[in-house]
C-alpha cells in the first residue's frame, strides 16, 4: 500500500508549468500538474491511453481541433496518438494518470516546449 498526497508542497509558478511524479504503481504513473492562468501546454499526443483529471481550476483541452471546456473536478480519457493541448483559464492542478510503459520525462519534454 502506498499513500501519497497531491496537495503536498504545491506552488504556483506564473513562469512555467509544473510537473510531479506523485505515484508509481505496477500499471501507472500519477504525474501533478500545475499550470498558472495563461500558461499552455502545446499540442502533443501519447504512445498510450491517458486520463487526465482537473482537480482545481478550469482549463480549455483541445483535441483534434475542438476545445473542451473542463472545470474543477472534469475526467477525460485519450486514446494514445491523440493530438491535445491544454490552455489555463484559471490556475490548475491536473492529475495525469499515464500507462506504467509511458516516460514520465516525456511529459516534462512536453512542458519545455510549450
Amino acid at each position: 500500500m502506498k499513500i501519497h498526497s497531491f496537495n503536498e508542497d504545491l506552488e504556483t509558478n506564473p513562469q512555467k508549468v509544473l510537473t510531479k511524479v506523485i505515484l508509481e504503481t505496477a500499471f501507472s504513473k500519477e504525474i501533478r500538474i500545475q499550470l498558472a492562468e495563461g500558461k499552455t501546454m502545446k499540442k502533443h499526443q501519447t504512445p498510450f491511453p491517458i486520463i487526465v483529471h482537473l482537480l482545481e481550476g478550469e482549463v480549455d483541452f483541445g483535441v483534434n481541433g475542438e476545445t473542451h471546456q473542463l472545470k474543477s473536478g472534469d475526467i477525460i480519457t485519450l486514446e494514445g496518438g491523440i493530438p491535445h493541448d491544454l490552455l489555463a483559464k484559471k490556475n490548475c492542478i491536473v492529475r495525469l494518470s499515464l500507462n506504467k510503459r509511458d516516460r514520465s520525462e516525456r511529459v516534462e519534454e512536453v512542458v519545455q516546449n510549450s
